[in-house]
């Protein structure tokens, strides 16, 4: 697949064209009647609908506590998600890493050695393999909103069952699906899937149901700038709406500096409305998801929650629709369910607390959502520019280029050229931008702030400054100091 192949809105004779192929992909594709997915989807109550629950959040400015969560077996599933209902807002399935690269072959295999075993030895729930059948004994099992989360660079069959099974979420996109997570996926490939997914959404919106999209915001999770997550989050916005869509959740993840988070979730929110009427989108309702602390977790649980609150108090403090919430298990693997309820309950504690405090006053923080706001419009404006009229081709040409560069991705197609630090109070800075588009001045102003950590460390800002910044937090600080 060319660049040249890449549309704007695709085409209702090319979009079932391409689903008659997707359908093949597995034999469960064959349960998928369209037809019967919406009228299906229309009998669900709103209280069971993601895009309703996140309205009245926006409305009430409440903040939303959501898991992570995903076993292979229906029953198991539905027992753990049964278990984490009564304290969760939301609710997850989290998709199996053979489901996520499309092996359904191999899910099939560990689906059947967990059945045998009784219990779940896949690292999540295997959507495609189960079926419309299985994936809708799960909706109707559960009394709250649920959501599909995955890693998955080429979900179009994922979606077409998991949406016609009922869920009223899917999250993912096609660069934040792809370049943190694969290593040789092509972003032709990978844009143009998302582009399918964004519009299966919209047909389900042309035909009255209301499915809510987030693209992946934390993007691989580690120093971050906040002016390349906003940027692809807000691109992915762009690819969505082209497609129909019309209930979107923007994501961020959490850095560790207050000022910093709070201007980086209040800069995406200003920007994204800003960057969306001004190219023709203004029928759509926009909220924001916080995800916890990305990056290493400590091992000791009391330490643990120290990290799990400090990211409840951001999402409170940057008026978040919701959070995406860690467990005390973080650093030893897949938590049980008793450590995802702590995750919660000690989240929806420290948010209940700060519900009523504002922090927008401060004229750093106003300082810094300027800041991030100039940087992520001049990436975006760029890769608008490159498309010459075709988002999806600005967005590959994009990478190609340089001008949009990930921190740590794995993906060949990534520059990855770009290196991060933290300044002397925390803030991730950019010590070498490489070709990410931003004035001399900005430049400058990231290279004094980390110039003045540098002379705090008696030391050169440096690439050794990055490596002590990435496992500082599971050292117990957040700023990587020398020893």
């Amino acid at each position: 697949m060319t660049t040249e192949v890449l549309e704007t809105a695709i085409g209702e004779e090319e979009f079932f064209a391409e689903r008659k192929e997707v359908l093949q992909t597995w034999p469960t594709g064959a349960e998928v009647d369209l037809d019967e997915a919406i009228a299906y989807q229309k009998s669900i109550a709103p209280s069971r609908r993601f895009s309703e629950a996140l309205r009245k959040a926006s409305a009430d400015r409440r903040v939303l506590v959501q898991p992570r969560a995903g076993v292979a077996l229906v029953d198991e599933h539905i027992a753990l998600l049964q278990k984490l209902q009564d304290d969760a807002d939301l609710l997850p399935t989290t998709i199996d890493a053979y489901t996520r690269v499309n092996q359904y072959e191999e899910a099939q295999k560990g689906l059947e050695r967990s059945r045998e075993a009784g219990r779940s030895l896949l690292n999540g729930f295997p959507a495609v393999n189960h079926g419309v059948s299985g994936c809708r004994r799960v909706v109707e099992s559960i009394k709250k909103p649920l959501q599909v989360r995955h890693g998955t660079p080429d979900a179009r069959l994922l979606a077409e069952v998991t949406l016609a099974a009922g869920f009223t979420s899917f999250e993912g996109g096609g660069i934040s699906y792809n370049i943190p997570y694969a290593k040789k996926v092509p972003l032709e490939l990978s844009v143009h899937t998302w582009q399918y997914v964004d519009r299966l959404v919209g047909y389900y919106e042309a035909k009255g149901v209301r499915i809510n999209r987030e693209p992946f915001g934390p993007l691989t999770g580690s120093l971050v700038p906040p002016c390349i997550s906003n940027a692809v989050a807000i691109i992915e916005g762009l690819l969505a709406l082209e497609q129909g869509v019309h209930c979107l959740t923007l994501g961020y993840g959490q850095l560790g500096n207050l000022i910093q988070d709070v201007a980086a979730m209040q800069a995406l929110r200003e920007l994204a409305q800003e960057i969306f009427q001004e190219n023709g989108f203004n029928d759509y309702a926009l909220t924001t998801v916080l995800h916890q602390w990305m990056g290493g977790f400590p091992e000791e649980e009391s330490k643990a929650f120290a990290v799990i609150t400090w990211g409840g108090a951001l999402a409170a403090l940057s008026k978040a629709t919701k959070v995406i919430v860690k467990t005390p298990h973080e650093a030893s693997g897949i938590p049980t369910a008793e450590a995802n309820l702590m995750g919660i309950r000690a989240t929806k504690q420290i948010v209940s607390m700060l519900s009523d405090q504002e922090f927008t006053d401060d004229a750093r923080l106003q300082e810094e959502v300027a800041l991030i706001k100039e940087e992520t419009r001049t990436i975006v404006d760029c890769v608008i520019e490159l498309g010459e009229g075709n988002l999806a081709q600005g967005v590959v040409r994009a990478f190609q280029s340089g001008i949009l560069d990930v921190p740590f991705a794995p993906s060949i197609y990534n520059s990855g050229k770009i290196m991060p630090v933290r300044d002397n109070e925390g803030a991730v800075r950019i010590l070498d931008w490489a070709k990410v588009p931003v004035s001399d001045r900005v430049k400058a102003y990231h290279l004094k702030l980390i110039e003045k950590r540098a002379a705090a460390e008696n030391r050169k800002p440096s690439y050794h400054m990055l490596i002590d910044d990435i496992y500082a937090v599971s050292k117990g600080r957040l700023v990587g100091r020398p020893r």
